[in-house]
């Protein structure tokens, strides 16, 4: 029997996270992963691997395209290596799971290689051997959900972790589910030559997302030549002969109809990873959706045992996870760790991309925010002309009495570093004026932030 200040069960972004800090604050620490490699799903069959292709296929795009030639760059004879761009993708998988192995050893922190389970309130299974603590952090994530009555194969009906590693361009990909994921992996896809389907149950793809900025999205990724049937339900996929047959009908009711595919993406969400876990045996219940409910310090009802990430309520994302394994391991050794949730970025890795942070335009409303809105398009930007990239705009909300930023929400290739500005303004509880008086360098994508602040008060100045 081992016993430790804190066990950390699960080494994806938010565990690792919690325990290098706790490790950091003098504490003893073990930290539970049934992986062969450190990472959870961001580093190993997630974020990164997809990000991997997501610009591998946006190069090979651009090349094969021909759309360097208006810069006096002239290629021939593009071709496309697929084994050579899955294997930088598994290369910067195993440098980025390397890294965290490394700084495990680099704070003294025991990696138990296998599953846990709760043996009792303190008391851990980790395979065979029973493990103690006077902490411990569930930090196990999340895994594909399925819609009712779809269930993958892994050859020809797939879900995101095979989507990674085709060995070849399907001819026709249909994907269920118009969320990020299905988005990110179907953009890869059409990139490198696929005829790509997605079928959204609701109205619109990313549901969640800003209204304007979405339909704005949506017309571009049309243009693009990917396929969006919204309002749409997939109520059947029979396959046969390593082709699927995709049987649809409008979520409203009518008539069905079949498009056959080659392959099919299941990508409709997550749900939290307990299962296996044996919570009961600590004294934990889960809520209506698998999750276990928590405090504003990440307690559960079970003193000593904190649970963070995927597995408890909020945006399922691996920074949200990181911010709270760091909060989380302060609160453990005594400090104060705080996550502000009202200022968690989100960001949709198409070409363009799509970022956010804050509330919607129509949330905003929602909450009885009388708002003043800027708006700033990069067709105005100096940097995005030259670039000859003006794809998108930046929308700022403020409220209309206080000018406080309540959102801020961007279309374009640099969304998702761009938003980063945004997220520390409003972690300082920034106003529109604020943004809109910093001087930004020129010329820069990011000087379209600074005019939609201007905006917010009616005179941005290049438009």
């Amino acid at each position: 029997m081992a016993g430790y200040d804190v066990l950390v069960i699960g080494g994806g972004p938010g565990g690792y996270v919690a325990a290098i800090r706790a490790a950091q604050l003098g504490l003893r620490v073990a930290c539970a992963e049934k992986r062969a490699t450190l990472g959870g799903t961001c580093l190993n069959v997630g974020c990164i691997p997809s990000k991997a292709l997501l610009h591998a296929s946006e190069i090979y795009e651009e090349a094969h395209a021909g759309e360097w030639t208006k810069f006096g760059i002239g290629l021939s004879g593009v071709s496309l290596d697929l084994a050579a761009m899955r294997a930088e993708k598994d290369k910067a998988v195993s440098e980025l799971t390397n890294g965290v192995a490394y700084l495990f050893r680099k704070n003294n922190i025991t990696w138990l290689k296998g599953a846990a389970r709760f043996a009792g309130p303190k008391t851990v299974m980790v395979g065979d051997e029973d493990v103690t603590a006077r902490d411990i952090v569930i930090a196990t994530g999340s895994e594909v959900a399925f819609p009712p009555g779809l269930e993958p194969d892994g050859k020809v009906v797939i879900t995101s972790t095979e989507a990674l590693d085709l060995e070849a361009v399907p001819g026709h990909l249909l994907v269920v589910g118009g969320g990020y994921i299905g988005l990110e992996m179907g953009s890869v896809w059409r990139r490198l030559g696929a005829k790509v389907t997605v079928v959204e149950f609701l109205d619109r793809i990313v549901p969640a997302m800003d209204h304007e900025i979405g339909a704005e999205f949506e017309k571009i990724l049309k243009r693009q030549g990917m396929g969006l049937r919204t309002g749409t339900r997939v109520t059947g996929i029979a396959v046969q002969a390593g082709k699927a047959e995709v049987t649809v009908e409008p979520a409203a009711g009518g008539a069905a109809e079949t498009i056959a595919a080659d392959r099919v993406l299941l990508a409709v969400g997550r749900r939290p990873n307990t299962d296996g876990l044996d919570v009961e045996k600590a004294g934990l219940s889960l809520d209506d959706r698998g999750r276990i409910p928590v405090g504003p310090d990440f307690a559960t009802a079970v003193p000593g045992i904190w649970a963070i990430g995927d597995v408890i309520d909020g945006p399922m994302l691996a920074h949200k996870a990181m911010d709270e394994g760091h909060a989380v391991a302060e609160n453990i050794a005594g400090l104060t760790g705080y996550t502000n949730r009202a200022v968690i970025p989100a960001v949709v890795y198409t070409q363009p991309e799509v970022a956010s942070v804050g509330l919607t335009e129509e949330e905003a409303r929602a909450a009885g925010h009388t708002i003043r809105v800027g708006r700033f398009p990069f067709l105005a930007n100096s940097r995005a002309k030259t670039n000859r990239d003006t794809a998108g705009f930046v929308k700022i909300i403020a409220d209309a009495e206080t000018d406080r930023v309540l959102g801020v929400h961007i279309l374009n290739r640099h969304a998702g570093t761009m938003i980063a500005q945004a997220a520390q303004a409003m972690e300082f509880g920034a106003s529109a004026e604020d943004i809109a008086l910093t001087c930004h360098a020129h010329p820069t994508h990011s000087e379209a932030m600074k005019e939609a602040a201007l905006a917010v008060g009616g005179h941005p100045i290049h438009i």
